[in-house]
């Protein structure tokens, strides 16, 4: 398929194949959202699952099987990705072959807690007190961290966790060794624990030439580790929304960025020394902005397929206030009396089996928009 070049931007007709990696709900909403647009869609995953169910092609293979990554690269126009364990190995292959946005940078940072928090750091951007550890031999500075905060800690591996998986509160600097040995005895960060009053998150998408929009901050709330809710506006003072922005703006400069990158935040408020810190980012479409699906002009994930085709950015523009509600489980299983509820737009995922703890849908609630 053509790609016309204007401004170093590489532009997608429609009917070109978006290649989206992973079969997850992300890869699933992905999908609608190109082919909204005019877009034939190829998924390519370990295994299969809900994005199967709305694409045209889809292929099933390792992320190291580089035969299958090769047949996959022939086959599409643009690569993406729903979630950020892909192998930065498997992205480097492929961006020798196609586009792959966002690029392999993103991974490396987001796959790596300590990296993550020192790329960060670098940019200026306050992130919460954190000591390295990526051996037994740091151990001892990483309990006398603790004790220099004088306050709890988190430790969390620094790969691979995610909902509330992989980590462990410390509160005495005894507690570190075992906490350690408990996850495995990998690279880990010691994390202070953070007093805030709730966490937020940006939303930005970014072009290929550079250019940046940005969706209103939700306010998110998490039960067990995983995100239940998320609601805009988000209550953070303007000023500060549009200091979130910026730093949310730096951190997808220096990653060359081109889709939707989520920035999480702690809010601490107007008296703290820093209002807001850092907690860390996923280089994809994310659960905080799928309220944006009914909320918005246009929702995340038009919004990234447009960023990698290289079109236009659509307005962010929000016409009511929202809440977002994850449907965990079972509780799903209320689709019925969810779809009668006025003024809720019902999401459910196609998933077969209802676990516990697992996304199975979620619910948009709308309102008039305050002050509208």
């Amino acid at each position: 398929m053509p790609r016309r070049k204007v401004d170093r931007v590489a532009i997608l007709p429609p009917r070109s194949v978006v290649g989206i990696l992973g079969s997850g709900q992300l890869g699933r909403m992905l999908a609608q959202a190109a082919s909204r647009l005019g877009f034939r869609t190829h998924i390519y995953a370990a295994d299969s699952g809900p994005a199967f169910d709305v694409t045209g092609a889809h292929s099933v293979g390792g992320y190291d099987n580089l035969v299958r990554l090769d047949e996959f690269a022939r086959a599409v126009d643009v690569v993406t990705y729903e979630f950020e364990n892909v192998p930065v190995d498997a992205a480097r292959h492929l961006i020798k072959r196609v586009p792959v946005h966002p690029g392999p940078k993103a991974l490396e940072v987001a796959q790596d807690r300590i990296v993550e928090k020192a790329f960060i750091s670098d940019l200026g951007i306050s992130v919460a007190p954190f000591a390295a550890i990526r051996a037994r031999d740091e151990l001892g500075a990483a309990r006398a961290t603790l004790v220099s905060w004088g306050t709890p800690g988190i430790l969390k591996t620094a790969r691979l966790g995610y909902d509330g998986k992989g980590q462990a509160t410390v509160h005495v600097p005894e507690e570190v060794d075992a906490a350690w040995r408990q996850l495995g005895e990998v690279p880990c960060v010691l994390e202070q624990r953070i007093t805030f009053a709730f966490e937020i998150s940006v939303l930005v998408v970014r072009g290929q030439n550079g250019e940046m929009i940005f969706y209103d901050l939700p306010r998110n709330t998490h039960a067990d580790g995983i995100l239940r809710r998320s609601a805009v506006p988000s209550g953070v003072p303007a000023a500060f929304e549009e200091q979130a922005r910026a730093m949310a703006g730096r951190v997808a400069d220096a990653l060359s960025y081109v889709g939707v990158l989520a920035v999480e935040m702690f809010w601490l408020g107007t008296d703290a020394v820093q209002p807001l810190l850092v907690n860390e980012i996923a280089p994809r479409v994310h659960n905080s902005g799928h309220w944006t699906m009914d909320a918005c002009a246009a929702d995340q994930f038009e919004n990234h397929i447009r960023a990698i085709a290289g079109w236009p950015l659509a307005p962010t523009t929000r016409h009511s206030d929202a809440e977002m509600v994850n449907l965990i489980g079972p509780e799903a299983d209320a689709w019925l009396t969810l779809a009668a509820e006025p003024g809720t737009s019902l999401h459910l995922y196609g998933k077969r089996e209802a676990r516990p703890g697992r996304k199975m849908g979620h619910i948009n609630r709308l309102r008039p928009r305050v002050g509208s």
